[in-house]
């Protein structure tokens, strides 16, 4: 399977995805003291300003001349707030493109959902965005804004983040790579409170295990057969569930972190106790965590919500089966902000 993955063509300089020794560099370079790398770093990533001009400390008349230079922020397009105070962002890039965020509060945490491709290739059968088609990867910068972004709405700090928004992140491993040790090391997010999910690519899992952070790594599963999973997922036809598990048991000796298995329950598809016992037993012995996820209905799909008591039982059977499991609770249902709802589309005129 070949699938393009064109990159943003505007080719000008930002600063925001820069470290902190890069950005020392580059005020070197402009003919300032090293010590106003450091400066930015704390006014680009704490302080989150969108231009030179907001950052006092540097001297005014170097501000001027570096007018021109840009930060990489995005545009505000939208902004719509769910009862359980779930925020969707959908951000304008600057060659007009659109993308989706999310906030996600609790009284512990402040989650961001972001997305790593304008669009998404992989035209899964349950979710909202793989149905509006693919445009590009995004940049690091343009990642790492969105968790800015949140940030700056909520005024407080960001203290997890996951790729689950729009887009396969394992198709844009470069910049997911490069912003993930921005958000970590210049932002102050810990790598385990970072979570890349992926439907899953042949020889795309053991490239990114052999960066060997220590992020949670994630994989769409949502079949305990091939042909179910085919259905849900048509690139699975290029990868077999048998290599993807075998890959998956390589990251975890590569990284030595374990893999957590995504599954979408869809009522009266996958949902059933053969279904649960299948899965368990294609899981077993195997060191992971299998995340299950209540179906989140979209427009353009016909599949529907398992009822409180199918979810119940098909957790009782995997844990009966010793297998860790949890339950996402789904955030953001009413502003179309949940698993699988993001389109960027929607809001786009």
């Amino acid at each position: 399977m070949v699938i393009n993955n064109p990159v943003p063509t505007d080719s000008a300089e930002v600063l925001l995805g820069k470290s902190l020794p890069e950005l020392t560099a580059w005020v070197q370079a402009q003919g300032q003291p090293a010590y106003r790398g450091k400066q930015l770093q704390q006014w680009i990533y704490q302080q989150g300003v969108r231009s030179l001009a907001e950052i006092s400390v540097l001297p005014k008349a170097w501000r001027a001349e570096q007018a021109n230079v840009a930060l990489g922020r995005s545009t505000l397009h939208h902004r719509s707030v769910a009862p359980d105070k779930t925020r969707k962002y959908l951000l304008r890039l600057t060659d007009g493109m659109l993308i989706e965020t999310v906030g996600i509060p609790t009284a512990k945490r402040l989650t961001v959902c972001v997305s790593s491709q304008v669009g998404c290739p992989m035209a899964c059968d349950f979710c909202a965005t793989g149905k509006g088609g693919f445009r590009r990867n995004l940049a690091v910068h343009e990642i790492v804004d969105q968790v800015l972004t949140v940030q700056n709405d909520f005024e407080r700090r960001v203290s997890n983040v996951v790729f689950m928004g729009m887009g396969e992140p394992l198709l844009n491993i470069p910049a997911v790579v490069a912003a993930l040790r921005v958000l970590n090391q210049e932002v102050g997010i810990g790598q385990r409170s970072l979570t890349v999910s992926t439907v899953g690519l042949p020889d795309r899992i053991r490239e990114f295990a052999e960066h060997r952070l220590q992020v949670t790594f994630a994989v769409s599963l949502h079949a305990s057969n091939q042909a179910d999973r085919e259905q849900l997922i048509p690139s699975a036809r290029h990868y077999k569930l048998p290599q993807l598990l075998a890959d998956c048991r390589e990251y975890v000796e590569i990284t030595g972190r374990r893999v957590s298995f995504e599954y979408i329950l869809l009522a009266g598809f996958n949902d059933r106790p053969q279904d649960a016992i299948a899965l368990a037993k294609l899981l077993r012995g195997f060191q992971s965590h299998i995340n299950l996820i209540p179906y989140n209905p979209i427009d353009e799909a016909d599949y529907q919500r398992p009822t409180p008591a199918q979810l119940q039982a098909f957790r009782d059977i995997l844990e009966q089966s010793k297998l860790a499991t949890s339950v996402r609770q789904s955030r953001g249902l009413a502003a179309d902000a949940a698993c699988g709802q993001l389109r960027a589309s929607q809001l786009a005129s």
